[in-house]
């Protein structure tokens, strides 16, 4: 059996290890991939601005997908993480900006299955593709998938 394909190193640019997982869900809310918004938020916060390989999407892509569920702008997100002192503060202004009920199971599904639609499949044959790794061409089947991927949480 042969080894099945890795990304090729800084094919997609640089790889913030830091970020946690699309999968991991919040605390407060239970939304799955609000706490890697708010990573990315604080990383910009202490450096500036991110890589350039994750800047294309910062606070579009699924940063916007989620703020679009939840009826904010994505700005409003990063604002209330940049002026929090603590994950109390956060949290605390997080429950005022969002809607009460965060409606968290129709997002996590949404979520989990992004890039299932015949455009979403195109989208990760290409990435996956420009990979080196078109062996995985309909076992990386998410976008959420795509990150764990690159960022090596899936093998």
């Amino acid at each position: 059996m042969m080894a099945q394909s890795r990304p090729i190193p800084g094919s997609t640019g640089e790889i913030l290890t830091c970020l946690p997982s699309p999968y991991v869900p919040h605390g407060a809310t239970g939304l799955l991939y609000l706490p890697r918004m708010i990573a990315k938020c604080r990383y910009v916060k202490k450096h500036g601005e991110l890589p350039k390989s994750y800047r294309k999407n910062y606070k579009r892509g699924l940063d916007r997908f989620l703020s679009m569920h939840l009826g904010v702008e994505p700005a409003q997100i990063e604002e209330a993480v940049h002026s929090s002192a603590d994950e109390a503060e956060l949290d605390a202004k997080l429950r005022a900006l969002l809607p009460e009920d965060v409606r968290a199971a129709k997002w996590n599904r949404e979520l989990v299955q992004k890039g299932m639609t015949e455009a979403g499949r195109e989208f990760l044959a290409e990435a996956l593709t420009n990979m080196g790794c078109t062996d995985r061409i309909g076992e990386i089947i998410s976008v959420p998938d795509l990150i764990e991927f690159d960022e090596g949480r899936i093998e």
